[in-house]
């Protein structure tokens, strides 16, 4: 391996700030997956080396901080952020600087950059599968509720079409600010106690989901009584949550710590090996070890030194990634994912009730959302896209 010659990489995940209980993860993923990439010979025989920053989950951070790492040409690619308002203020950046940000984490959809490479979930990869399980094993009565920025009012709005179009209803919806204190969600658990959903729709993010469980149980709530269903919950957040506000309740997500595939069992093996402690994975692990291993791949198929040559090789490559084997649409610079559904265990670890018997192919553009639509695209398959590799 050139050492002298290394490729740079930009790392954004925040360890301190109200997203670090998901970003941490991020990190880890990420990290791990340069580790492999390097005992298995780097980037064609240089060395691949992780320029790291923490942008303490300000997005203002995430701008100056991308900013500075393109500034002298050595990074071609980011791989960071987990909320949309920090991936926005990267994409700000890279107006500027040329680069690419690859970004792990589910979101509204809406968005096309050039310089972006989605590797989470967008609504018809997760919400539909969702409100199709609500409704086909509960009475669909919800209460919506979440962090009070784009990506939980968007998945709110489209979850409140999705039940609404199967005959359910929405009795409620509120979402609250960052910093929101334990009396505003005790005000919160008031109100839903008073409207008697049978679910909570909940897109709480980062420490505002904990305060949220920990709200949750210490007004006498459980799963038995009005269950929580959630697209952000995974395995990061049940470590720092009381197990007895969890048990029972539901997330979809793209990849569960608890999956027997081979390639997931292999992962979680090399990680201990490793590392000599388990791996604590969740949906945006998945995510963020999948994007830096594909980086690569492109990098060692083309040049590690030509933004144009990296994201040519980004859409032309797939991954067998612990979630099931996935690949970049070339029409739309999002990735083929596959949903499945949990409820939380005991242990802190989710049982998969239902999953797509496929890879989902991302529709991010979608304006409006039905139980009965169209489900053409939710249909495909990786393999009836022949370009890929």
């Amino acid at each position: 391996m050139r050492r002298d010659d290394p490729v740079y990489i930009g790392v954004m995940f925040s360890q301190t700030g109200w997203t670090a209980v998901t970003e941490k993860s991020m990190l880890s993923a990420t990290m791990f997956a340069i580790d492999e990439i390097n005992q298995s010979g780097g980037i064609n025989g240089r060395e691949l080396i992780p320029v790291y920053r923490d942008p303490a989950g300000e997005p203002a951070a995430y701008k100056a901080m991308a900013a500075d790492i393109l500034a002298d040409g050595k990074v071609k690619v980011i791989l960071g952020c987990y909320t949309s308002s920090q991936r926005k203020a990267v994409l700000t950046a890279l107006d500027k600087e040329a680069g690419i940000l690859c970004y792990p984490a589910q979101y509204e959809g809406f968005e096309y950059s050039e310089s972006a490479m989605y590797f989470g979930a967008v609504p018809n990869q997760n919400s539909l599968l969702l409100a199709r399980y609500l409704l086909e094993n509960h009475s669909p009565r919800i209460y919506i509720v979440g962090s009070d920025y784009i990506w939980p009012r968007e998945s709110g709005r489209i979850m409140g079409d999705l039940i609404r179009s199967g005959g359910g209803e929405v009795l409620g919806e509120r979402y609250l600010g960052q910093q929101a204190k334990r009396p505003e969600m005790d005000s919160l658990i008031a109100d839903i106690m008073k409207c008697r959903p049978d679910i909570i729709f909940n897109n709480f993010v980062g420490q505002s989901n904990l305060d949220f469980y920990n709200a949750y149980a210490g007004n006498g709530l459980d799963a038995g009584q009005i269950m929580v269903a959630s697209l952000t919950t995974s395995e990061a957040d049940l470590q720092e949550i009381d197990p007895k506000a969890a048990v029972g309740h539901i997330t979809a997500a793209t990849y569960f710590a608890s999956q027997a595939n081979p390639a997931n069992i292999s992962l979680l093996e090399r990680y201990k090996t490793a590392r000599g402690e388990p791996a604590h994975t969740n949906m945006c692990w998945d995510a963020a070890y999948t994007q830096t291993h594909m980086v690569a791949q492109a990098m060692r198929n083309g040049s590690a030194d030509s933004v144009g040559s990296i994201r040519a090789g980004l859409l032309g490559t797939s991954f067998e990634a612990p979630q099931g084997r996935v690949a970049i649409d070339p029409s739309n610079l999002h990735c083929y994912v596959w949903p499945k559904i949990g409820i939380v265990r005991s242990d802190g670890q989710f049982d998969i009730v239902a999953q797509t018997k496929n890879a989902i192919r991302p529709n991010p553009y979608m304006t409006t959302y039905s139980i009965n639509s169209d489900e053409k695209t939710a249909a495909d398959t990786i393999s009836h896209t022949p370009e890929w590799t």
